[in-house]
């Protein structure tokens, strides 16, 4: 490992929080959606929380791809403002966009006739099946909308401006939040939708926020030197860049991502109250997970500048720093599961059964938390540097050849508690901190 100076840590690790900060405030904005759907769709009961737990886990498989590729172009467009390249800034931003168009909309077509065979193939219970299929018809209308957000959102991150995406994550929080009043509950003459709502309100909300941000990159003169609503044909050399190094990020993602998705869905057959349960942990712990996903993002836009400006020293000490921010931000939050259990669950539901199988839940997720931010802080330097085939063979082997297998077994062939399911959990993400901080160190290393 390089010998850090400590100036030169702190410096690096300032410069994470400044940019990372806004990104954290829209991460738990996105957390807070989540949160949002949870509450409101467990108030009208444990069938219309298990259905949007588990057909938010069905979008999420189909969103997390089509994040992944979108993501490519945070590292790339940082390498070219790092280097001062400001016109293929604006060409990478042009064609994210008519590439996330052409991801949504198969998508949204599958999510309407695809989602009923998929539930039904894998058991998920009759009880509240239905009622899964419409929710996810429901939002993946929004799919289109959502992902041009997602290429204007990592346009502007790759160039250091990440207020404006903090302000429009406020935007969307409260929009959801209203839509979800609305059309889940029947205000102001809408018809009570139920979980159904949820999912509308999610669908809407991703088209408003995908035109706001966009009249803002058009009006603001920040972005006025990149040109990135000039007309432009589409190239298909372009497409093909963000698509090779976009692919493996959502490989990587959909790993992870997929796996606690999966294990929702194996959940999804043992009933409603155990559904339920792993709904409040999951979304938890995946609020707190948005801080140190915040701060990997700024660090593989800070470490792709610092390398597309030839400073690699620096690029390296940066990301060591976003590893340790990562790593300390998930050791407070698995403290404070461990002493704040109870109130926890008590904010989602007072069912008795379902609380007591949270709080199992709850316990493992303390265990597994300062691993996973170990490993989501290593994949983002990583990410600067371009490093993401790596990273998809070492996840795909910690998630799906190690954590997978074991969740099935206790969930399927053992039956066994809800707490022994998440085991699985831990032993992925602990082989994969260990595996991609390896892979960082070995990757940066330079002479001092």
């Amino acid at each position: 490992m390089t010998r850090l100076d400590k100036t030169e840590y702190k410096s690096q690790a300032r410069g994470i929080l400044r940019l990372g900060g806004p990104l954290i405030v829209n991460n738990l904005a996105v957390a807070g959606m989540q949160f949002a759907d949870a509450v409101m769709a467990g108030s009208l009961g444990a069938r219309e929380l298990a259905a949007v737990a588990v057909g938010g886990s069905v979008w999420f498989l189909g969103f997390a791809v089509c994040l992944g590729i979108m993501m490519a172009i945070s590292p790339i467009v940082s390498r070219h403002f790092g280097a001062g390249d400001y016109d293929r800034i604006g060409r990478y931003a042009r064609q994210g966009v008519y590439l996330a168009v052409l991801l949504g909309v198969p998508l949204l077509l599958l999510g309407q006739f695809s989602a009923a065979p998929l539930l039904e193939a894998v058991g998920i219970d009759s009880d509240f099946r239905d009622l899964t299929i419409d929710y996810v018809g429901a939002i993946t209308f929004g799919a289109p909308g959502m992902f041009a957000f997602l290429a204007l959102r990592f346009t502007t991150e790759g160039v250091g401006r990440t207020r404006p995406i903090m302000f429009t994550s406020i935007f969307a929080l409260a929009c959801n939040v209203f839509l979800n009043y609305v059309l889940m509950f029947g205000h102001f003459g809408a018809p009570a939708m139920g979980a159904v709502g949820c999912g509308y309100a999610s669908a809407i909300t991703m088209w408003l926020i995908a035109l706001v941000l966009a009249t803002y990159m058009m009006i603001s003169p920040h972005y006025h030197k990149f040109h990135i609503f000039r007309i432009a044909p589409v190239r298909l050399s372009v497409f093909k860049e963000i698509i090779y190094l976009g692919v493996p990020i959502a490989i990587t993602i959909t790993a992870e991502a997929g796996l606690f998705s999966a294990v929702s869905i194996l959940i999804g057959t043992r009933g409603t109250e155990i559904t339920a349960a792993n709904q409040i942990a999951l979304n938890f712990s995946s609020t707190t997970f948005m801080i140190p996903l915040a701060l990997s993002g700024a660090t593989t836009v800070l470490v792709g500048q610092l390398l597309g400006a030839g400073r690699h020293r620096e690029a390296r000490i940066c990301g060591l720093a976003g590893i340790l921010l990562c790593a300390g931000i998930m050791t407070l939050s698995a403290a404070f599961l461990l002493v704040f259990r109870d109130a926890v669950v008590s904010l989602y539901s007072s069912d008795v059964t379902v609380a007591r199988i949270a709080i199992s839940l709850l316990l493992m997720a303390a265990i597994f938390q300062i691993a996973d931010g170990v490993q989501v802080g290593a994949a983002g330097a990583l990410r600067g540097y371009k490093d993401t085939r790596v990273p998809m063979v070492v996840t795909m082997f910690a998630y799906w050849v190690l954590a997978f297998p074991l969740a099935y077994l206790a969930a399927i062939t053992y039956r066994a508690p809800a707490n022994y399911i998440w085991a699985g959990f831990v032993v992925g993400l602990g082989v994969a901190a260990i595996l991609l901080t390896w892979r960082f160190n070995r990757l940066s290393r330079v002479a001092d």
